[in-house]
């Protein structure tokens, strides 16, 4: 499980910074990294670290996005986003139902 774990991640991290080869490479050595520094977990560690790297490869597959500085005209700037198949894309239905709650500051419970 921890070996398909790891390959899933560097797998992820290949796909959110994809063209960046400075950010993929320290992306990488810290995979590795991480990984040799829990080789030696007792096994009730091994099953939180492999869920935690499954979540990270998730986040990094689907919530990364790599942007690029196009352009800057004065105060303005434009940043070009490389969004891809594995990007989630969700609707705006909870940002236009954020304040019809009775909590303020975005539905997120800050006051």
């Amino acid at each position: 499980m921890s070996l398909a774990a790891y390959r899933h991640l560097l797998r992820s991290a290949r796909i959110a910074f994809q063209g960046d080869v400075h950010v993929l490479s320290a992306a990488q050595n810290q995979i590795r990294q991480t990984f040799h520094e829990n080789r030696s977990l007792e096994s009730s560690g091994i099953q939180a670290a492999i869920r935690h790297a499954e979540d990270v490869a998730t986040i990094l597959r689907e919530n990364v996005v790599q942007g690029q500085k196009m352009e800057s005209k004065g105060d303005t700037h434009t940043f070009k986003l490389r969004i891809h198949e594995h990007t989630e894309r969700g609707d705006n239905d909870s940002v236009l139902t954020a304040g019809s709650g009775k909590q303020s500051g975005g539905g997120c419970g800050c006051k």
